[in-house]
């Protein structure tokens, strides 16, 4: 049975999908951008920034499923720019300590012209 994950905490969707969908004891998170969710804007500039705000809104679609980054499985990065490879790793690497499998890409644009998306798999 698919169930819906949604918090107020991390930003609503901006297209027709859910912030995450647990199916049996695992979750899919839909990517999620450095938007603020308390105001519906991108507010940080930069990788860094935007990376960091990228991670707050994962933890808490992880925490609304009962879950956490020590959960993650596998994780999908989008950059705008590989130029940002190092600073996003050193961002990344604060939140995602257990190593989860990952990729990372970079693309042509993201949504909202944002630097970085990212996606999990985890456990629950």
């Amino acid at each position: 049975m698919l169930e819906k994950v949604y918090t107020s905490n991390a930003p609503e969707a901006i297209g027709p999908y859910s912030q995450a969908i647990k199916c049996g004891n695992m979750l899919f998170t839909s990517g999620q951008i450095p938007i603020n969710p308390a105001t519906g804007n991108v507010e940080a500039e930069g990788i860094t920034d935007q990376a960091t705000q990228v991670m707050k809104n994962l933890a808490a679609v992880l925490a609304e499923a009962g879950t956490s980054f020590d959960k993650v499985v596998k994780t999908t990065c989008f950059l705008s720019d590989m130029a940002d490879f190092v600073a996003f790793n050193a961002v990344y690497a604060e939140y995602f300590t257990s190593k989860p499998a990952r990729s990372c890409v970079a693309v042509k644009t993201l949504p909202k012209n944002v630097l970085v998306e990212v996606e999990v798999i985890a456990e629950l």
